[in-house]
């Protein structure tokens, strides 16, 4: 009889052990999905905000094609030795946008050496992109842009140098994140998500940091080089995606380190209770 009632009680608390670990292990797989499409999201995010030229966008009366100094700038713009002040005083003037690794003017469609035809409502205008080089990236930036024998600007330098790097070092890190989220499905233990947990983590502050390098180099540069008249500027929408993807990565972060550091207190848990 008393024997009949220990087995009766072992087995009572065999199944609600089982059906609290099931509990347990429904909620970590649902924080894992989660962080895991949080993560996914904002790497499509970053990517796409490395990989489009709307960071930075002015606004500027269109520009009549018969300018002879609207030509100049063309010109100086499409050369290999147009400095900062040059390229700049072009994306004032002609609608300019700017990403990480181009920019671009918009320009009237057909240029004139005569008197053009005279304008219709329907002008034709067209984008023209020159991307950065790698020496561009890296080249110092002057304190009076365009004058190089007002010194270097060390602040703006590596200002520049920082919001054209971070982002593909937290891009790589979010890559490098998912393939040990990936050992980690393959070996089913959620353990091995805190290291994933931490990168997206480093990966959120350098996107952070990015985006706060591009700020300051933008003000930065406004200061030195003032707005013509008539033309403002804005972030665009590439900037907005970066700023997005930042708190996403620290989501995805804080969800994958709670469940990984969860997940093995409850499992040194469960051995306690099981030798006991």
């Amino acid at each position: 009889m008393g024997g009949d009632r220990l087995e009766n009680k072992t087995s009572v608390s065999v199944a609600s052990w089982s059906s609290l670990n099931a509990r347990m292990d429904n909620r970590f797989a649902t924080a894992f999905v989660i962080a895991c499409v949080l993560s996914l999201i904002s790497t499509i995010y970053m990517a796409a905000s490395i990989g489009t030229d709307f960071w930075y966008e002015y606004r500027s009366p269109v520009q009549e094609n018969s300018s002879d100094l609207n030509k100049s700038i063309w010109a100086d713009l499409a050369s290999d030795e147009a400095d900062e002040k040059t390229y700049n005083d072009a994306l004032f003037r002609f609608n300019g946008t700017m990403g990480l690794w181009r920019r671009c003017i918009t320009i009237p469609q057909n240029t004139y050496w005569y008197s053009p035809p005279e304008r219709t409502e329907s002008f034709d205008v067209v984008t023209k992109c020159m991307s950065f080089t790698l020496n561009e990236q890296f080249m110092e930036k002057y304190v009076d842009p365009g004058n190089h024998n007002s010194g270097i600007d060390l602040l703006r330098t590596y200002l520049w140098r920082c919001q054209f790097l971070l982002p593909f070092v937290s891009l790589g890190l979010m890559c490098f994140g998912a393939v040990i989220g990936l050992c980690a499905c393959i070996c089913r233990s959620l353990y091995p998500t805190i290291a994933t947990g931490i990168l997206h983590l480093l990966a959120g502050l350098c996107t952070l940091g990015s985006v706060s390098c591009y700020v300051a180099g933008i003000k930065l540069l406004h200061q030195k080089l003032g707005l013509p008249e008539n033309v403002s500027g804005e972030f665009g929408w590439s900037f907005c995606l970066a700023c997005v993807s930042a708190p996403l990565q620290f989501m995805a972060s804080a969800l994958f380190i709670w469940a990984a550091h969860t997940n093995r207190k409850e499992y040194t848990l469960m051995k306690a209770y099981r030798v006991a």
